[in-house]
């Protein structure tokens, strides 16, 4: 079929106009050269789509019938066309990212907030979930945009710093004196206190379960929560020794409604940012880059 496509274009314009002249006229050919195309596609059909007499030309039953499909069908690419157009002119697209709870509320939002503002007409799509769970289907090129701890294996994957962030321990200052008063100012805090984590499926636990392994560190009891928000709660309300990112409870230690607990050494920074399929290009993504790019120029 593809050989006769613009037979086809031909024919739809011959049929609407019911004149040669004003198709030609309409396609800007000359009516020889239509003439032919009718002559062409009438004989791979194998029947006479027109009649033809002195006022112009009418569609056989044969005719009709090809008539109601090839409208339909450049009916149907003419919408596509004009809503490319649309697209286009009020930059419309889709775009999904993957994120976890804690970098959503902390590192997209804000700039969410702000693309949006200036691209509102763009679809955006939030799979919140675990960063290891994002970066597989960053590689499998079923999300856009991933925003992550910079992985060490890249791959195809690109990636856009943002900030660094710090895993640290924290408590109440209330706890910390209670905890001492009961068990001694010596206590090994990791084996007396209710040390708070993040569950194992968490990229985060994982790093610091590295980051306590090489430090010889075992704690005795674990309090596992799902969510940094809800682990930076617990730490406030007292209910034990929390691990936390260090620039998500900045305003807290800065107030002395949290305390840093000392380390034997500082658990090493990581890098957060953005990160996207080399081989999976988009209108939308580009559109995001491009505002990251501006915002960190």
């Amino acid at each position: 079929m593809e050989q006769h496509l613009s037979q086809y274009r031909i024919f739809y314009e011959v049929a609407k106009a019911g004149n040669i002249s004003r198709a030609a006229k309409e396609l800007y050919i000359s009516q020889p050269a239509i003439s032919k195309a009718i002559g062409k596609l009438e004989s791979s059909l194998g029947v006479s789509l027109f009649t033809r007499n002195s006022r112009g030309v009418h569609l056989t039953d044969e005719g009709e019938l090809l008539f109601v499909h090839t409208k339909a069908a450049f009916e149907f690419l003419d919408r596509g066309e004009r809503e490319l157009k649309r697209i286009r002119e009020f930059n419309i697209g889709h775009l999904k990212i993957g994120v976890s709870n804690t970098l959503c509320r902390y590192i997209l939002l804000p700039y969410l907030h702000q693309f949006i503002q200036q691209y509102p007409h763009i679809k955006i799509t939030i799979e919140c979930q675990s960063s290891a769970h994002t970066l597989s289907m960053l590689e499998h090129q079923q999300i856009d945009l991933g925003v992550v701890a910079e992985p060490e294996n890249k791959k195809s994957l690109a990636f856009l710093p943002v900030m660094d962030i710090q895993d640290t321990f924290v408590s109440t200052k209330n706890y910390m004196d209670n905890l001492k008063l009961r068990e001694g100012e010596d206590t090994d805090i990791f084996q007396t206190g209710n040390i708070m984590l993040l569950d194992r499926e968490n990229m985060t636990r994982r790093y610091i379960d590295d980051y306590m392994a090489a430090h010889n560190i075992v704690p005795n009891q674990v309090l596992e929560v799902t969510t940094m928000d809800l682990l930076i709660e617990f730490a406030r309300i007292g209910m034990g020794i929390g691990c936390v990112i260090r620039e998500f409870v900045a305003d807290s230690l800065a107030d002395g409604s949290l305390i840093e607990i000392p380390l034997p050494d500082p658990v090493r920074k990581r890098t957060i940012g953005f990160s996207y399929n080399t081989l999976l290009p988009s209108s939308s993504l580009n559109l995001f880059l491009k505002f990251l790019s501006d915002k960190t120029a």
